[in-house]
């Protein structure tokens, strides 16, 4: 069976293309511009084997005839199924940039598609978005022109482009109408900030501003259609392939979709944000104030509109989500895909996975400290443990700040993960897999860095292990306490005993070691974790006289409690006050600027100079801690993932980062 499919190289393109190309006996041509021909040649990578199967096909949907005569005449007639996906989504877009793509070119598609001959059949991408901004009520899949106003240019050009699809084409045609399509459901993949994923930024520092015990006040809102783009390609190719449903349209969505509210928390949750005790109703605005505001709105220059847009971080079509009143009918789209075992999945299952994503890969505005470009351009600079948490936040800021960063964890995969999203913001970075647990490996890294780059301006001992155990559940775990000094302590220091000739023959360097409030704190439950980063503490403290004369300077960062992956497994951090990783690393950055003989928080300081002055005071508020906050929710004969009690709220925020 032969496929032409237009948009092959955009989001919900490459992934319709994975399941043609599943079936053994799909030939698929891809409409592709000529400027996109490394987009074409990365899509045949993505798909191996089946990748063969793929040809590209120059041309271009604002083109008349879209390809040129000659490969025209080699498609005739042998095409089974034409997919039209090419269309501006950007909810910003001018009425130039609609008519042109959405418009004239679905016009350029249906005459290329009726010119084909034989039994071709034509699958329109439409969206929800024919319902207009301000439509009250149920839209089935079997409504179309409602009388429904479509002011905004996106609303706009996909109701006529659907249209154009309906009135003008002799061939065999369904519509597909997805929602707000978000990522992959299992593997989180986006390609761009759209839709829910305005709000991220804003829900992820509202979850690190504002602790989990405290209950927020929300607003419901209207139900948002969305769906994950695998089930929107997965329904797309089931549905095209059944008989008897031309010319009717399937609604892609998740048939119960969450109000805004439901939403705004699913996204909080994944987050380790708080949570809303009380969602408010936002009443529809009366049919005589929303033709006002409609009128209102088309007298705002676009420019203006953009420009608004930008300053808030939300184009200002999606905050009409907010009041929308729509309700979006699947039933077609249910019953084409009765028995397939295709269905969309809830958010909640899978919103990790965006955020998780969206967290790596699209999350690229790095704040820098000033003079972070003039003083860290092209500086050799070498981060352990870079593949996750405080390393990886401080990799990317490194990256944007110009220098050449040496990513150093044990898994390539991971590694190079970084390095893509370095590079992919404009950075340079390099990656060296080892085991910081093997001496051996650890010399091997070394010399491979000095090899290749001469010398380390800054070594970044970050990569570290932490064990919240009690030294009385430990007696038969005396391997906690080796693994943890292996890691934090013997391997810092063996790193350093391979960097520090270098940087005493060139008289400059910094060895940076990550440290935690811990150390200063004596904090309970971690004898394995403070003892070792208590040694590396000793270590350098008498390491630094000796090589003080050589401007060679060490910094230790008593860090707090980060959220990092080290901290997930223990559920209750999620309640308690703690650094955003960005944060961690702006800290880590200054530290490299400004080179300091150690970094503490206010409350670290106190606990050291408390604990030389009153000892057993400290004691007892330790003790305190040690009792209020268990090794496990099972000791304290509570559910894992249950609130913390009042009194471990109030201790958690009187003693900030020490339990």
């Amino acid at each position: 069976m032969n496929y032409f499919v237009t948009g092959a190289t955009g989001f919900i393109g490459k992934f319709l293309l994975e399941r043609l190309l599943a079936r053994e006996d799909a030939r698929v041509y891809a409409l592709v511009r000529a400027s996109s021909a490394d987009k074409f040649d990365a899509l045949r990578e993505r798909y191996g084997e089946a990748g063969k199967r793929l040809h590209m096909v120059a041309g271009d949907i604002t083109t008349p005839g879209l390809i040129s005569g000659a490969d025209f005449k080699k498609l005739q007639g042998k095409i089974d199924h034409v997919f039209h996906l090419a269309a501006v989504y950007d909810m910003n877009m001018s009425d130039e940039q609609g008519d042109k793509i959405n418009n004239e070119g679905t016009r350029n598609v249906v005459a290329f598609v009726n010119e084909l001959g034989g039994k071709v059949r034509l699958h329109h991408a439409s969206s929800v978005a024919v319902a207009g901004g301000d439509f009250v009520g149920r839209f089935t899949e079997d409504m179309f022109d409602e009388g429904q106003r479509t002011d905004h240019p996106y609303y706009r050009t996909k109701f006529q482009s659907e249209a154009i699809v309906r009135n003008e084409s002799k061939v065999p045609f369904r519509i597909y109408r997805p929602g707000a399509v978000v990522g992959h459901s299992e593997t989180g993949e986006m390609d761009k900030i759209d839709g829910p994923y305005y709000f991220f930024k804003i829900l992820q520092k509202l979850s690190f501003a504002v602790p989990k015990w405290l209950p927020l006040v929300g607003i419901e809102g209207g139900k948002v259609p969305l769906a994950p783009v695998d089930y929107v390609a997965a329904a797309m190719d089931y549905i095209a392939h059944q008989d008897g449903l031309d010319g009717q349209a399937f609604c892609l969505i998740q048939s119960h979709s969450p109000s805004v509210g439901e939403l705004l928390q699913t996204i909080l949750e994944a987050a380790h944000g708080p949570e809303f005790a009380k969602n408010f109703d936002v009443p529809p605005l009366p049919s005589a104030v929303r033709k006002f505001t409609g009128q209102l709105k088309r007298r705002i220059p676009r420019e203006v509109e953009k420009k608004l847009s930008e300053a808030i971080g939300v184009p200002l079509s999606v905050l009409g989500y907010v009041s929308n009143r729509a309700v979006f009918d699947d039933k077609n789209a249910r019953t084409a895909l009765k028995g397939s075992g295709i269905k969309c999945p809830d958010i909640r299952d899978y919103c990790g996975k965006l955020w998780e994503y969206w967290d790596l890969f699209l999350n690229l505005d790095v704040s820098l400290p000033r003079g972070s470009l003039k003083r860290l351009a092209g500086k050799v600079v070498i981060v352990t443990g870079a593949s996750s948490g405080i390393g990886f936040n401080v990799a990317k800021k490194l990256g944007a700040a110009g220098a050449k960063v040496i990513l150093v964890a044990r898994t390539r995969e991971k590694l190079e993960q970084t390095q893509f999203i370095i590079e992919k913001a404009g950075g340079e970075a390099h990656v060296y897999p080892c085991d910081l647990n093997d001496m051996k490996a650890i010399d091997d890294c070394a010399q491979a860095i000095l090899r290749d780059f001469g010398h380390v301006d800054v070594l970044i001992n970050n990569a570290g292990r932490s064990i919240r155990r009690a030294v009385m559940e430990s007696l038969d775990r005396f391997h906690d306490f080796e693994r943890t000094m292996q890691l934090n302590y013997f391997g810092a220091v063996r790193m350093i005993l391979n960097l520090l000739p270098s940087m005493a023959k060139r008289r400059s360097g910094q060895i940076i070691n990550i440290s935690s409030i811990g150390v200063l704190a004596n904090a309970s439950r971690f004898s394995a974790y403070v003892a070792s980063k208590a040694a590396l503490d000793a270590f350098s403290r008498c390491l630094s006289a000796e090589i003080k004369d050589k401007n060679i300077e060490i910094t230790a960062i008593y860090m707090p409690l980060v959220r990092t992956p080290m901290i997930a497994p223990t559920k209750v951090y999620d309640y308690v006050p703690t650094w955003s990783p960005d944060h961690a690393a702006d800290v880590v950055m200054k530290a490299i600027l400004h080179r300091p003989k150690s970094v503490a928080t206010p409350l670290g300081t106190a606990a050291a100079i408390s604990y030389a002055l009153w000892p057993k005071m400290n004691d007892y508020f330790l003790n305190k801690s040690f009792k209020l906050f268990p090794s496990s929710s099972a000791a304290k004969g509570r559910k894992e993932g249950e609130k913390p009690t009042l009194e471990q709220v109030v201790f958690a925020n009187v003693f900030r980062g020490e339990y």
